[in-house]
């Protein structure tokens, strides 16, 4: 505290005790205030934390959705850039089967057809010579004499003789 004293010695403040007091006083106020903001401060900083982590979930989650959503029209994208590229492929590959079989006609190549229906013709006729074969084979009725006779006889006629003739 400072207390006046005469106008000759003007005021003039105790030695250090009367300054001692508030200025301790102060530093305790300002000791109390730091050691209650570190004590707060962890608990802010706790705060902090779980408000940042809160924060963490709820970001990764539209990240996920985000993400999710993004593969979904790329995959999208990716099947209708197949199906188109399919397409312009099958046509391509027709084409080119369409001038090699008209390539190969000029030159007289038979078709897939063809050799197919020529197939099916062999399998028929295996058929029918299998049916032919399996069948009992039925005594064959004789001929009459006549054509027995004509038929050495025919031989005979057509040789001419060996023999020479006395003249």
């Amino acid at each position: 505290m400072v207390t006046k004293t005469s106008k000759s010695s003007r005021t003039t403040a105790k030695p250090e005790s009367s300054a001692k007091g508030p200025a301790q006083h102060i530093l305790a106020v300002g000791l109390d205030a730091l050691t209650r903001a570190q004590q707060e401060s962890g608990k802010v900083l706790e705060g902090f934390v779980k408000e940042g982590l809160s924060i963490q979930r709820k970001t990764q989650a539209v990240a996920e959705e985000r993400l999710g959503e993004a593969t979904s029209r790329v995959a999208s994208m990716a099947n209708e850039l197949t199906s188109r590229a399919t397409g312009q492929w099958d046509k391509l590959e027709g084409i080119f089967e369409e001038r090699v079989a008209r390539a190969l006609n000029k030159l007289g190549v038979p078709s897939a057809k063809d050799v197919e229906a020529l197939i099916a013709r062999i399998d028929e006729l295996n058929r029918h010579v299998a049916r032919l074969s399996a069948a009992p084979a039925a005594p064959k009725a004789v001929k009459p004499a006549k054509s027995v006779n004509a038929a050495v006889a025919k031989p005979a006629a057509k040789r001419p003789s060996r023999r020479k003739t006395a003249e």
